[in-house]
């Protein structure tokens, strides 16, 4: 069976990528890219037997830009957020993602803002894009402040550069919890076992008075331990 969900996966994914790389050619305003990535992100959740879980949307404000910041355990947070996301997204993902034929260019043609980790002046990048996007086209941004998946699908220390962000653009940061995704499929691991995701939209958190350092990591901190309750809540 887990062989029959990856092999669905990937056709899906090859399909769906081959469209995103077209539409972000004919359209610049994207707008088909966000319709086929809700499409995708359903389909990756169906073959994978993935039901969700959403709760907390009533938290959110379907015409506003916000800064979703989420716990990461598993590849199947990205289509979870993308399909429970009612607005439109842009994620900040690493660059080598690029290299994935298909895959990759067409995260590096559409809307989506990719990061080199180890250079600063790329990360610096990355932000002025972020705040472009979310000023100009009032796009919201989807940060996972951990940096990288969790292996044991407990909360990493978070990393400074979404609260960083924050302090630039002034969009609400909104912490989103997930919890069930790495029971699904852990990092590391290729058997996808199905089964629900929660997800959760905690209340945004004005960013306006985020000034200095110091208020940076009180936010980050802040943001951290409302993903974490909200978690084991959950469970």
């Amino acid at each position: 069976m887990t062989y029959l969900k990856i092999s669905l996966i990937v056709i899906h994914t090859i399909i769906c990528s081959i469209l995103a790389i077209i539409f972000s050619i004919i359209d610049r305003s994207q707008s088909l890219y966000f319709k086929l990535s809700k499409f995708f992100s359903g389909g990756i959740l169906f073959f994978g037997g993935v039901k969700l879980k959403v709760s907390g949307l009533e938290n959110l404000d379907k015409n506003a830009a916000y800064i979703f910041v989420s716990n990461h355990s598993s590849q199947f947070d990205i289509p979870t957020l993308q399909y429970a996301i009612p607005m439109k997204t842009s994620i900040v993902y690493k660059k080598e993602l690029n290299k994935i034929p298909l895959f990759g260019w067409q995260m590096m043609l559409g809307p989506y803002i990719a990061v080199d980790r180890k250079n600063i002046e790329s990360a610096a990048q990355s932000i002025e894009i972020a705040k472009k996007y979310m000023s100009e086209n009032k796009w919201s941004i989807i940060l996972f402040a951990e940096g990288t998946r969790s292996k044991d699908g407990e909360v990493q220390p978070f990393k400074r550069g979404a609260f960083y962000l924050a302090s630039r653009v002034g969009f609400p940061i909104v912490p989103v919890s997930i919890s069930g995704a790495q029971k699904i499929l852990p990092k590391g691991k290729f058997k996808i076992k199905g089964g629900t995701i929660q997800v959760h939209f905690e209340k945004p958190i004005i960013t306006g008075n985020v000034s200095s350092r110091k208020d940076e990591l009180e936010l980050m901190e802040k943001v951290r331990e409302i993903v974490i309750q909200n978690i084991e809540r959950g469970n």
